[in-house]
């Protein structure tokens, strides 16, 4: 969501107002609309502030990598595409074990070449 820190921002104004989370609540709904964050959010975010965090972006957190689509990757992908340039985002990512949506990154941002119907790359 990207109004997320404008919103928590609102958050820590309310509890610097020593507003509670049930009147916090509606003020965020009314000033946010569908953008809102759900209640679930707004009472973590209500707590950690009344707790004294200060910072209103979330912390650092183990996830994918994001070299996923390193320069190696990227050269797999080419050297394969190179053999046959016909394959299909599907069977790339099952034969260099590189999830789909990298491939198909990789394919379409990194190599600049487009899927056709008939799954064949061809440079855009």
């Amino acid at each position: 969501m990207q109004r997320s820190p404008e919103q928590r921002m609102a958050i820590k104004f309310c509890v610097k107002l020593e507003k509670s989370t049930a009147e916090t609540i509606p003020m965020l709904k009314k000033a946010f609309g569908v953008d809102c964050l759900s209640d679930r959010q707004i009472f973590r975010w209500h707590k950690a502030f009344t707790e004294g965090q200060e910072d209103v972006n979330d912390e650092n957190r183990a996830g994918r990598p994001s070299t996923s689509s390193s320069d190696d990757n990227v050269k797999r992908v080419r050297d394969l595409l190179n053999t046959d340039s016909r394959l299909s985002v599907r069977l790339i990512s099952e034969t260099l074990d590189i999830t789909k949506t990298i491939v198909h990154e990789i394919v379409s941002e990194s190599l600049g070449m487009r899927k056709c119907a008939r799954s064949s790359c061809q440079k855009c």
